[in-house]
C-alpha cells in the first residue's frame, strides 16, 4: 500500500501500557543509549551500537518488544527522575510513606573502558522496600527467539538463536531465577535503609567480576563515569545565561556521538510517531550530512573542538561519495556506508498502535541539493575556527562545488525529505548559494586557486532567489517556485547570512511565517494539509523550527520577544531538559527522542540571544 493511501492505524486499546515519550531519561556509553522510564523500566535499547537491532523495544510493542524493569512491589508510589548534575548518570526515585527507593542507571563510557555494560544499582534510602526485577530481552527487533541459562544463582546468560547470534549476561548481587518459559530473568528482593543491590547486563565477551566483587566494581565505575561527564562539561567555554539547560543539551548531544566513528545520530530511536496513530514513523539512527554544520557550529561555540574535529574527520574519511561529484548522499550509517534500505517491522504494533514501524530510511537515495551547503558550511567553520583542512580534502570538496555550479537549478525533494515529488525548493537553492559562498571563503582564506565561475554562479543563485522565489502579492519568500505557501526552513535565510535579519524583505517574510506557521510561540515546519509532501496524517510543531524562529526574532531586533518565547519553549522540555522532535497540542512529545537537531537549535538560539543581551553580537568571532 502506498504511504499516501494508508489510513491512520487505530490506537492500541491499552494505551496505558505505554509511557508518554517525554517520561524518559537517556543514558549511554558513546556507542548506544538506553531509554529509562519514570517507572524504572528500560523500554528501548539497541545493542551494542546505535544502529544495531534492538534488545529492548517495549516502547514500540508492549508485549513483543522486550524490557528491563525494576520497581517496588508496593502500590501508590510517586516517581521522580533526575540526572546527577553535569552528568549522564540517571536517578529514578520511588517515594512512599513506607519507604523511599532509588535506581541509579549508567553505562561506563567507551572512552574509559572497552566494553558494553548497562549498570543498574538499586538502593533503599528509607524504610524497607520490596523490589521486583524482570529482564526480558527480545533479540533482533523481537524477531529472533532466544534461550536463557541460569549459570548460577547470580548469573543468567541469554543467547539469541537468530542470525545476529548475540549473547548477553546478567549478573546480580541478589539471587536470580528464570521465568516466562525460561526466557526471562526475574528477582524479588527486599532492601532496608542503606542496603543496595546491583545488576549488570553485558556482552558475554565482557570480563566483569563475579557477584562476590560486583559491588566494588559498580561503585568504582559509577564514580569514574560521574567524573568523566563532569570533566567533559568543565571543558565548555560557555559562561552565559541558561547554563544548566545548555550543559544538558551538550551532554545529550555528546551521548549521540559515536566514539568509534565520530559521527552523530539524528536520534537514537526509530519508529516513534510524529502523530499518535499516524504513519510518519521513521528511523533516525543515522548520520545526516545536514546536521554537520549545525553540529560543528554548536560544538565549536561551546569549546568542544575535539568533537567538532572528529565529525569533520568522519566526513573526510568515511564518506566515500565525497570524492565523486554529485553523489553525496544526505545520510549515512555511523560507519559512513549506505546500508539504509527501508523495511517495515510488521510484527510490532508501534507506539500506542502507531504503525508501520520502520527501520532503515528510504529517503537516503533522494536528491537533496541543500546538503552541499551544509557540508561546506561545516568545513568552513571548522577550517576557520578549529584547524586548517588538508589540501587533499579541499580537492575533494572542490569537485563537489563544481558540480553544484552545474546543477543548482535542478528540482529536488528538499530538507523535509518529502515523498510527493521533486520541486524547486527555496531552501535547497539557498544552500547551494551557501556551498559556493563558503567554498569561495575557504579558497580566499588559504589563497587556493579560485575559479571566476564560482563567484558568478553564486551571484546567479542570489538573484534567482530574489526574483523567482519572492511573491510580490504576499510580500514574502515562498516555499518553492510558484508556491503561495511558506516554509519554516526559510527561517535559516538570515541565520546562514544569505540576507540581513533586518532586511525589509526578510521582516515581511518573518511576519508571514508568524501568521501561517506559528501557534503562540511554537512553529510548524509547514502545513501538512497543503498535501505537497505525499504523506497521510499530520504532525506536531517542530521544536527545532521554534528555536530557529526565536533566533530570527532576536537578530531582527525583537530581543525581548525572542527571550520570552525562548524561555516559554524551555518550559516544554521534559522533566530532565530533553526534547523529542515535535510537540503535540497538549505539550506531549512526538517523534524520535531525544532529537539532536532540537538541542542544536536550542544551543544556537541561546548563544545568539545571550550575545545580544551581553552586547557581543558583532564582536563574536564565530
Amino acid at each position: 500500500m502506498n504511504l499516501n493511501q494508508q489510513a491512520l492505524t487505530p490506537m492500541n486499546k491499552d494505551s496505558s501500557a505505554y509511557l508518554p515519550i517525554e517520561d524518559h531519561g537517556v543514558i549511554g556509553d558513546l556507542n548506544t543509549v538506553a531509554l529509562v522510564g519514570l517507572n524504572g523500566t528500560i523500554d528501548f535499547m539497541c545493542f551494542p551500537d546505535f544502529d544495531s537491532p534492538s534488545i529492548f523495544a517495549s516502547l514500540l510493542d508492549a508485549e513483543k518488544g522486550g524490557s528491563f524493569s525494576i520497581h517496588p512491589t508496593h502500590d501508590g508510589m510517586k516517581h521522580r527522575q533526575l540526572y546527577l548534575p553535569d552528568t549522564n548518570v540517571l536517578l529514578t526515585r520511588f517515594l512512599s510513606d513506607a519507604g523511599i527507593g532509588e535506581v541509579t542507571d549508567f553505562m561506563p563510557v567507551e572512552a574509559l573502558k572497552e566494553g558494553h555494560e548497562l549498570i543498574r544499582r538499586v538502593a533503599c534510602v528509607y524504610g524497607s522496600m520490596e523490589f521486583r526485577m524482570q529482564c526480558s530481552p527480545r533479540f533482533n527487533y523481537g524477531l529472533s527467539p532466544h534461550k536463557a541459562i541460569l549459570v548460577n544463582a547470580n548469573e543468567v546468560q541469554f543467547t539469541s538463536e537468530g542470525p545476529d547470534g548475540i549473547g548477553l549476561r546478567l549478573k546480580s548481587t541478589v539471587p536470580l531465577q528464570l521465568a516466562e518459559g525460561d526466557t526471562d530473568a526475574v528477582a524479588t528482593f527486599r532492601l532496608k535503609t542503606g542496603e543496595k543491590a546491583d545488576f549488570i547486563l553485558e556482552y558475554v565477551t565482557c570480563d566483569t567480576p563475579s557477584a562476590v566483587d560486583l559491588e566494588e566494581f559498580v561503585t568504582h565505575h559509577l564514580y569514574e563515569t560521574i567524573n568523566y561527564w563532569k570533566d567533559w562539561v568543565a571543558n565548555s567555554s560557555y559562561k552565559g545565561r541558561w547554563m544548566e539547560i545548555m550543559n544538558r543539551s551538550a551532554l545529550v548531544l555528546k551521548l549521540m556521538i559515536s566514539h568509534k566513528y565520530g559521527s552523530m545520530v539524528a536520534a537514537p530511536t526509530f519508529g516513534l510517531p510524529e502523530e499518535v496513530g499516524g504513519v510518519r514513523n521513521w528511523d533516525y539512527r543515522y548520520t545526516w550530512i545536514r546536521d554537520a554544520s549545525f553540529t560543528v557550529y554548536a560544538l565549536l561555540r561551546l569549546g568542544h573542538k575535539q568533537e567538532a574535529k572528529n565529525f569533520v574527520d568522519w566526513v573526510d574519511r568515511q564518506c566515500d561519495d565525497i570524492k565523486d561529484a554529485g553523489y553525496l548522499r544526505l545520510m549515512y550509517t555511523l560507519e559512513g556506508k549506505l546500508e539504509l534500505e527501508e523495511t517495515v517491522l510488521n510484527h510490532l504494533e508501534g507506539y500506542k498502535g502507531s504503525s508501520p514501524v520502520r527501520i532503515g530510511n528510504g529517503a537516503y537515495d533522494q536528491i537533496q541539493l541543500d546538503i552541499y551547503g551544509e557540508l561546506l558550511d561545516s568545513v568552513y567553520l571548522y577550517d576557520k575556527y578549529g584547524a586548517p583542512i588538508s589540501f587533499d580534502f579541499w580537492n575533494d570538496l572542490r569537485r563537489q562545488v563544481d558540480w553544484v555550479c552545474d546543477n543548482w537549478h535542478r528540482q529536488d525533494e528538499g530538507i523535509w525529505e518529502v515523498r510527493g515529488g521533486k520541486r524547486h525548493f527555496l531552501y535547497s537553492r539557498m544552500m547551494c548559494w551557501v556551498a559556493i559562498d563558503r567554498a569561495v571563503k575557504i579558497a580566499q582564506n588559504h589563497s587556493f586557486p579560485l575559479p571566476n565561475r564560482w563567484v558568478e554562479e553564486r551571484d546567479s543563485i542570489f538573484f534567482s532567489i530574489h526574483h523567482e522565489f519572492w511573491n510580490e502579492e504576499l510580500q514574502c519568500f515562498v516555499q518553492y517556485k510558484g508556491a503561495d505557501t511558506v516554509d519554516a526552513a526559510t527561517l535559516l535565510m538570515p541565520l546562514v547570512r544569505f540576507i540581513s535579519p533586518k532586511d525589509p524583505r526578510w521582516l515581511s517574510t518573518l511576519k508571514r511565517i508568524e501568521e501561517r506557521l506559528v501557534s503562540d510561540s511554537l512553529v510548524f515546519r509547514y502545513r501538512t494539509n497543503e498535501a505537497f509532501d505525499g504523506l497521510a496524517g499530520g504532525e506536531g510543531t517542530f521544536s527545532m523550527c521554534t528555536f530557529w524562529y526565536v533566533e530570527c526574532l532576536a537578530k531582527s531586533g525583537q530581543v525581548d520577544k525572542a527571550r520570552l518565547y525562548f524561555e516559554k519553549m524551555l518550559g516544554y522540555a521534559n522533566h530532565l531538559g530533553l526534547y523529542a522532535e515535535m510537540l503535540g497540542l497538549k505539550g506531549d512529545h512526538l517523534g524520535n527522542f531525544p532529537q539532536a537537531f532540537t538541542h542544536l537549535g536550542l544551543i544556537s538560539a541561546a548563544l545568539s540571544i545571550n550575545d545580544i543581551l551581553e552586547g557581543k553580537e558583532n564582536k563574536r568571532k564565530i
